[in-house]
């Protein structure tokens, strides 16, 4: 986990950022504006003026760089924008698609999983995606979808026999990154299925001292409640 800064907003993950790519272009015309009373030039009279600017159509102008196609992406880009159509497409050609890491070592569902995808993520483990493969710095579906707080991803990958306590190249864990972006019911789900509250990320912060640090209190009390009932449990 990285260094608690002063500000807890949190930022984009890294899968998110790069996804961004993947997503189509801005579905209106390039060159047409929506023009509206507020914005039209007048004249003296208080008329509206005829623009004088052509626009790329009127001019014959073409594009020269095309949008891109359903064709052209990946079935990785296609899990990340939620297109379960275009996936089941692209498995139907090339069955060994369905757990083909990317660059990243990052599979089709870990793409859905990190974009909150539910449908493409249970098509993807219908058709037999496998949950439990880590990329090559050890995120995993589950890191992903609780980074996310996807709670239904979360609780769908359990369902699925991943490891609530795998850690990723700083020692994050889903729990810590449940905690880091204040996500009670990915806590709850995950420390209700064995979630280890005594690990640590490199940086030396539990979830509950992560908690603390980052002043999210109802998280907080859930996890020093759940200490209690493993100490008492006749408070369950």
């Amino acid at each position: 986990m990285d260094e608690i800064e002063e500000e807890s907003e949190e930022e984009p993950t890294k899968v998110q950022s790069e996804a961004s790519n993947a997503c189509l272009s801005d579905p209106k015309e390039p060159g047409l504006q929506d023009v509206s009373p507020e914005t039209m030039d007048v004249d003296d009279e208080g008329l509206a003026k005829q623009p004088t600017t052509l626009t790329n159509r009127q001019r014959g102008n073409e594009l020269t760089v095309l949008p891109a196609t359903l064709d052209s992406l990946s079935i990785h880009q296609l899990a990340a924008q939620g297109d379960v159509c275009q996936v089941g497409v692209h498995l139907n050609k090339d069955c060994s698609l369905l757990n083909k890491q990317d660059e990243r070592g990052f599979t089709p569902l870990m793409w859905a999983a990190a974009f909150g995808e539910k449908t493409v993520v249970d098509f993807l483990l219908a058709e037999g995606a496998d949950p439990k493969t880590i990329a090559w710095e050890r995120e995993s579906a589950l890191t992903l979808a609780t980074t996310g707080g996807f709670i239904d991803i979360v609780k769908a990958l359990i369902e699925h026999g991943v490891d609530v306590n795998t850690y990723d190249w700083n020692g994050g864990t889903p729990l810590l990154y449940a905690v880091r972006g204040n996500h009670i019911k990915c806590v709850e789900v995950l420390i209700d299925n064995g979630a280890d509250l005594t690990i640590e990320s490199d940086s030396g912060y539990s979830p509950t001292a992560l908690a603390v640090a980052l002043g999210h209190k109802q998280i907080q009390k859930v996890l020093e409640e759940h200490v209690l009932k493993l100490y008492d449990p006749e408070l369950t």
